[in-house]
C-alpha cells in the first residue's frame, strides 16, 4: 500500500547511478559500457506547445495550457472539439478531464460524461482505465464499463494515495505525492483492481507505461528515465536508467520506440529508443523543419 507521507531520498546522479549498476552487474560477471547510459539520445523540437501528451498505439493527443485538445493527423497538429486539462488514448478509447475533474469519454464524434471525478486519467490498460482524483484517491474502471455506452459506470476504489497513475497492457505504475514510484501487481481488464503494492526503488515526479510495457518517467530535475529490464517474467524490471538529452523535461509519454517529451516551457519534443525508428523519424522530414 503506497504510504501517505513515506519519504525516501532523491533518485542517484546518472553517474553514480551508472557506477551503482555497474558495479552490481560486474558482481555476476557481466561488462557495461559507458555508453549505454549516457549517449545522447536525437532530440527534435516539433512545431507545437503543450502541457500534457499522450500517445497509444501510433495515435497522439494532447492539450495546451488553454485546454484546446489537438490530434497527430498526417503529420499536421488537428484541433479536437472540446475543452480539457487531461486527454488519454489506448485501448480502453479516447477519454479526458475537464477544469470541473469531470470525466469524459469519445463516444459518436462526441465527449459524453460519465460518473465520477478524476485529476489525471491514463486509458493505457487492457481496455481498462486507471486515474487518480484531486485528493489522491485512485480508480480503476472495469473493461465492461468502458465498452458501455453508458454514462453509469462504476469506479473501483484502490488503497493507497498516489498522484500520477498509469497502465500498460499488463501492468500499472504510480507516483505519490513524494515522488515514491510503485507497481500494482495482477491487474486485467476484468480485475482492474490488482491485488497489492510494491515500492520500486527511485525518485520519479511521474511515469507512463508504453504499449509495449515499457516505463518512461520524469524526475524532479527534469531528467528522463526508462526502466530497464522488463519482461513478461519480470515486469518491474531491475533499474533506471538516464537517458541523455540536451533539454529538461516535465512529461514523457512512449509508444512502441518514440518518446514523446514536453519541456518545461511546454515545447514539445520527439526522440526515440533505436537508430531504424529515427532513420525513419528522420526520413518524413518530423521536427521543427517539417509538416507540422
Amino acid at each position: 500500500m503506497p504510504p501517505r507521507s513515506l519519504y525516501l531520498p532523491a533518485a542517484p546522479s546518472p553517474a553514480k547511478m551508472f557506477f551503482a549498476v555497474s558495479l552490481l552487474l560486474l558482481c555476476v560477471g557481466i561488462s557495461v559500457a559507458p555508453d549505454l547510459f549516457f549517449s545522447t539520445f536525437p532530440l527534435l523540437k516539433v512545431s507545437m506547445n503543450l502541457k500534457q501528451i499522450d500517445t497509444s498505439g501510433g495515435e497522439v493527443y494532447g492539450v495546451s495550457n488553454d485546454s484546446n485538445i489537438y490530434h497527430l493527423v498526417d503529420k499536421k497538429w488537428r484541433q479536437v472539439p472540446g475543452k480539457l486539462i487531461h486527454v488519454t488514448f489506448g485501448p480502453a478509447g479516447l477519454w479526458g478531464i475537464n477544469r470541473e475533474n469531470i470525466i469524459l469519454k469519445m463516444q459518436d464524434n462526441d465527449w459524453m460524461p460519465v460518473s465520477g471525478y478524476l485529476k489525471q486519467v491514463d486509458a493505457g490498460g487492457d481496455k481498462f482505465l486507471g486515474g487518480v482524483n484531486a485528493q489522491g484517491n485512485v480508480y480503476c474502471l472495469d473493461q465492461i464499463y468502458t465498452i458501455s455506452r453508458s454514462s453509469c459506470v462504476s469506479f473501483t476504489p484502490l488503497n493507497g494515495t498516489l498522484k500520477y497513475y498509469s497502465c500498460g497492457p499488463k501492468s500499472c505504475w504510480g507516483v505519490n505525492r513524494d515522488n515514491n514510484i510503485y507497481y500494482r501487481h495482477n491487474v486485467s481488464s476484468m480485475a482492474c483492481q490488482g491485488t497489492q503494492w510494491e515500492q520500486v526503488g527511485g525518485s520519479l515526479e511521474m511515469l507512463e507505461v508504453g504499449t509495449d510495457g515499457l516505463v518512461f518517467g520524469v524526475d524532479s530535475e527534469g531528467n528522463v528515465l526508462r526502466r530497464e529490464g522488463i519482461t513478461a517474467e519480470n515486469p518491474i524490471g531491475y533499474y533506471w536508467v538516464p537517458m541523455s538529452f540536451s533539454e529538461r523535461f516535465k512529461h514523457v509519454s512512449y509508444d512502441n520506440g518514440s518518446v514523446w517529451l514536453i519541456s518545461k516551457d511546454d515545447e514539445v519534443y520527439l526522440s526515440a529508443t533505436n537508430p531504424t525508428l529515427w532513420d525513419i523519424i528522420e526520413s518524413q522530414n518530423i521536427g521543427e523543419q517539417g509538416l507540422w
